[in-house]
Formats: C-alpha cells, structure tokens, sequence
C-alpha cells in the first residue's frame, strides 16, 4: 500500500501544525491579515487543516460546490490567492517538506483557484 502525502508527513497533527504556521504567516503579511481581522482563526485552523488534509489526501473531503460557496462572499483576488500560495511555500519551507510534496501541494491548491477567486 502507497502512503499518501497525508500519512508521509505524519497526519493529522502534522497538517495542523503547518496550517497553524501557514497562518502565522498570512496574518503577519499586510495585505492578507485585514482580511482576518473579525474571523474565529481557531475556527478558520480547523476547518483548513481538514482542507489540506483533503488536499494531502487524508481523510477528510470538502466538494468544490462547497468550496465556492464559502469562498463566494470574500471576494478574493488572484494577488491575495497568490500571497496566500507564497504564504503556504514558506510555511512548508519552515517545516522542511521535500521540494516534491511542496511542489504537489502547492499545485493541489493551484487547483483550487477558480473556486477561491471571486474577483480580479
């Protein structure tokens, strides 16, 4: 049996850690943290650390459906979606992922563009 990215990087703590770290991140760049300014991050943390499992290919799905229409309301833009993208590297570069999973993860989420960005 192959282990999926998910079980290679150590599960679900793991992710856990590095979407808190992510997060870190997002909130110390000026252009992405006023979009977090009145958002739950416990609750955001939770609910993306189940995103990237998926993405990672744990246990855990969101459909696309459900992803654009969570995203619809933000108005997002294809700068604040690539701020965020260099957010993640950086954050999988502190938890010294392997150059082929950065690569893997950042093109799963490349993926999800057009369900996240609602605006130019």
């Amino acid at each position: 049996m192959v282990n999926s990215i998910y079980d290679e990087v150590g599960g679900f703590m793991a992710v856990r850690k590095l979407i808190s770290a992510f997060y870190d991140n997002v909130l110390d760049n000026e252009e992405l943290a006023v979009l977090f300014q009145n958002v739950n991050m416990e609750r955001l943390i939770d609910h993306q650390t189940k995103f990237f499992a998926m993405l990672l290919g744990g246990p855990v799905s969101y459909t696309d459906e459900e992803l654009k229409r969570v995203h619809a309301r933000l108005g997002i833009s294809n700068h604040q979606f690539d701020l965020t993208k260099d957010c993640l590297i950086e954050a999988m570069e502190d938890f010294d992922f392997s150059e082929d999973y950065a690569d893997t993860i950042a093109e799963a989420f490349e993926e999800k563009r057009n369900l996240i960005v609602q605006s130019n």
